[in-house]
């Protein structure tokens, strides 16, 4: 007891101090900027029309709407769900082993969903390395554990450093690039992060900060990839540079954007109709929705210990967090008149497995496999009105 008393102290001494910042005053919170711009980023939970009539304003004058103009239209959102994104990834490349994957006109993600995302975004060409990324990373690959004395004062429990090299060597200048040349054809990557400071969602455009060639955008979006995926506390924040006020220099607090969404497409505010007659869409457009988990609860028995109590209940809060976000985008995709798709990890795949670590390289192949195979022979996606979410349905 008197061991714990000391380090508990120790942490209290030593915790508060040790790691440095200059967070963003409240005042600058709605006009802070990134890379000098201001239209890089929204918050997710308050985007009115006029923000997207803005946004669509220029786009037109950048003659960047002729490449989505009078085409059909497929979205995909990508949700969190860490090492169960491997089956996001499987049926990605089942479905082009299929022969009917689309191009997308647009795709968000968010947590590992972020990080499939490029890979889905630019094509199949990117298969091969999105298979090596959900098929034979480990924990190790993903993050260091971090000493008890390094954890004091540490603004988390792990280091993320091996992510953040493996975002680097997969998201290099040429995939940037690529990005960048996306966003002049008219379509759009979105990732979402939560920023910790203001306790809300936040989305990124990713195209458009490529598309800026500033010298500092590829560090910032490997950053943002980073950020999406940065569980808090296991994994440590990341702190986006922001100028605000007399071109003062701050930064933001950013983590995982499963905070604050497991998944994410446009608010309700946006008139997506009238969007889709401005750029005279053919046809109905297609939203399709991986959502990288088990939809029905599992019944395990909890040990009544601190850490397995605060594990099941996290566990608890992202699942039914994920069905909400699934019925509020299909009920608001209903309303516009898209046509909606979704698929989720079924009941039991992946059980057999004893995971052995965090990101356990056997578990992610059996989820990939599964992906792989339904999508192949096309029995993936599902229709989903709001009335057919079902908890029990199996996927």
């Amino acid at each position: 007891m008197v061991r714990w008393l000391s380090l508990a102290l120790v942490w209290i001494l030593v915790g508060c101090n040790a790691v440095s910042r200059t967070p963003l005053p409240p005042q600058y919170q709605t006009e802070a900027q990134v890379l000098g711009r201001d239209d890089l980023r929204h918050w997710a939970d308050q985007l009115e029309q006029d923000n997207w009539e803005q946004l669509m304003a220029k786009a037109e004058a950048e003659q960047r709407l002729e490449g989505i103009r009078n085409q059909s239209h497929n979205y995909l959102i990508l949700s969190g769900g860490g090492d169960n994104g491997a089956y996001g990834a499987g049926l990605l490349l089942g479905w082009s082993a299929r022969g009917d994957r689309p191009r997308f006109t647009m795709v968000t993600g968010i947590s590992t969903g972020a990080l499939i995302a490029p890979f889905a975004f630019l094509g199949e060409a990117y298969n091969p390395a999105l298979k090596e990324l959900y098929t034979t990373m480990g924990s190790d690959d993903i993050f260091r554990q971090k000493g008890l004395f390094s954890m004091l004062g540490s603004d988390a429990l792990a280091d993320s450093t091996p992510l953040a090299a493996l975002i680097e060597s997969y998201l290099d200048d040429e995939m940037i690039q690529a990005l960048a040349e996306a966003y002049y054809q008219g379509r759009t990557l979105l990732i979402g992060t939560t920023n910790l400071d203001a306790a809300r969602p936040v989305m990124w455009n990713i195209t458009r900060i490529a598309a800026t060639e500033h010298p500092q955008a590829p560090q910032l979006i490997r950053q943002l990839f980073l950020a999406s995926a940065s569980l808090p506390g296991l994994f440590p924040p990341v702190y986006v540079p922001v100028t605000a006020g007399d071109d003062q220099r701050f930064d933001e607090m950013h983590v995982d954007g499963g905070a604050t969404a497991q998944l994410f497409f446009y608010p309700s505010q946006v008139d997506w109709r009238a969007l889709e007659r401005r750029l005279g869409v053919v046809g109905q457009p297609q939203l399709f929705l991986i959502r990288n988990a088990h939809l029905s609860p599992s019944y395990k028995p909890v040990d009544p210990k601190i850490g397995a109590i605060a594990g099941k209940t996290i566990d608890s809060l992202i699942r039914t967090q994920g069905i909400g976000d699934l019925y509020r985008i299909a009920y608001l995709a209903q309303r516009d008149g898209l046509g909606v798709h979704a698929s989720w990890i079924p009941d039991g795949v992946g059980s057999e497995v004893e995971k052995d670590e965090v990101f356990d390289p056997d578990y992610m192949r059996v989820l990939f496999d599964e992906g792989f195979d339904r999508a192949k022979r096309g029995e993936a996606w599902h229709d989903l009105p709001p009335q057919q979410v079902k908890t029990g349905s199996g996927g």
